[in-house]
């Protein structure tokens, strides 16, 4: 059973509603149709409504939703044929960074991304998404493999952002960070990244650097978090739905902002409503964007990521 957000009151109130209208006339005669059918549209509605007007904060929450659906879920539901390649061939294996050979409607690609896992084992496995200084070389060591044998890239960012222990630190965070932005930058072969959930911070940053970055309907990209913002300005992380809403953090805001190039549609309620729909989605538009980057040299792919940077900001 999906778990509904604080904002989701109404709509799980209805849902409770329906749910006990059909055990109370499990087998009753009494005809409950015509209800049930009302009270159905009523929430499917009150659903379409509420997810239409979300506000930033609201939005961050979908982003985070526990049930939505993170890097193996679109390698089942998206991509065929993926072999998954570990190892940064200088200290070891970072979990929360994924990545290996992938076709995508039949074409040959790189597939990177970030996985935070599904339940309480497994989100410590994937140390919930946030990526070390090995995940980050390692997503380095593919992209320049992607180089070698002319593979275009594609990468699925969903991470609060890189991790921040001690140990990361002294493993070289932030240089690591530098060098798999660096990579992505210089790469000689066509990069799509896509926002799927949390775009935060460098760790979003290092994986998303591409000519090309979209975002799904009620993802989100910032340079921080709400939660972090709220804290250093108004020194409490109880003002996070202000910082939210200030940050501009929507694919909405950053499509106007133009940091982002095209929102991808999620089904009504979230991509965790309905996670094989909203894979089908992230397909279609990966592949509308691959057929018209593959088309062009390495030279002009190149001129068009750092076009894109450098207009970021631009009067």
């Amino acid at each position: 059973m999906t778990a509904y957000l604080e904002f989701e009151k109404p709509i799980a109130q209805l849902q409770d509603r329906i749910s006990e209208l059909r055990g109370a006339a499990d087998g009753d005669d009494v005809d409950i149709g015509p209800e049930l059918d009302r009270l159905e549209a009523k929430s499917a509605a009150l659903m379409k409504s509420t997810y239409a007007s979300l506000t930033p904060w609201q939005k961050t929450q979908v982003a985070r939703h526990p049930e939505r659906p993170h890097f193996r879920d679109f390698v089942e539901n998206t991509f065929e044929e993926f072999v998954p390649l570990g190892g940064d061939r200088y200290y070891g294996e970072d979990m929360a960074i994924m990545g290996g050979f992938a076709r995508l409607d039949g074409r040959k690609i790189m597939l990177i991304g970030h996985e935070k896992g599904n339940d309480t084992e497994s989100r410590i496995k994937h140390n919930f998404g946030m990526g070390k200084p090995e995940g980050y070389r390692k997503a380095i060591r593919l992209m320049e493999l992607a180089g070698r044998f002319g593979l275009p890239v594609v990468t699925l960012v969903d991470t609060s952002g890189a991790f921040p222990g001690v140990e990361a630190e002294e493993r070289g965070q932030a240089e690591a960070i530098a060098r798999s932005t660096e990579a992505c930058l210089a790469l000689p072969v066509p990069m799509v990244s896509v926002i799927v959930g949390e775009g935060g911070s460098g760790g979003a940053v290092a994986l998303a650097s591409a000519e090309r970055v979209l975002m799904l309907e009620h993802a989100v990209y910032s340079v921080i978090s709400p939660e972090g913002c709220a804290s250093i300005l108004w020194r409490t992380a109880e003002k996070a739905p202000d910082a939210a809403q200030a940050m501009k953090v929507t694919a909405q805001h950053l499509k106007r902002l133009e940091v982002i190039d095209k929102i991808i549609p999620e089904p009504v309620g979230g991509a965790h409503r309905d996670p094989i729909l909203a894979a089908q989605n992230l397909g279609k538009a990966l592949t509308q964007e691959l057929e018209s980057l593959c088309k062009m040299t390495s030279e002009d792919v190149r001129r068009m990521r750092e076009d894109r940077f450098l207009a970021i900001g631009a009067d």
